[in-house]
């Protein structure tokens, strides 16, 4: 299993949908960074994405993006093989 990477804030909806969906795929650790108390992960997550929301989901070295993003890529049949680095 690819280790995941989560840029999260203390209340966001997308958030936790997001780490429902990663559970439900058998992903036991996500690397959770809150960049609502942390302002150098906030500057990080934003020069690395390009984007100021989040979630901003990693598995692995691949940006997924958000919470869409990772419905998308489920949809596609893609997140399963991206998490077990196929």
């Amino acid at each position: 299993m690819q280790p995941v990477k989560m840029y999260t804030t203390a209340v966001c909806p997308y958030c936790i949908r997001a780490k429902q969906i990663l559970k439900s795929k058998g992903v036991e650790q996500i690397d959770e960074i809150r960049i609502d108390t942390d302002a150098e992960q906030r500057a990080t997550m934003m020069q690395t994405t390009g984007r100021r929301t989040v979630p901003q989901i990693f598995i692995g070295d691949t940006h997924v993006g958000g919470c869409d993003d990772l419905i998308a890529l489920d949809q596609r049949g893609g997140l399963v093989p991206l998490l077990q680095g196929a």
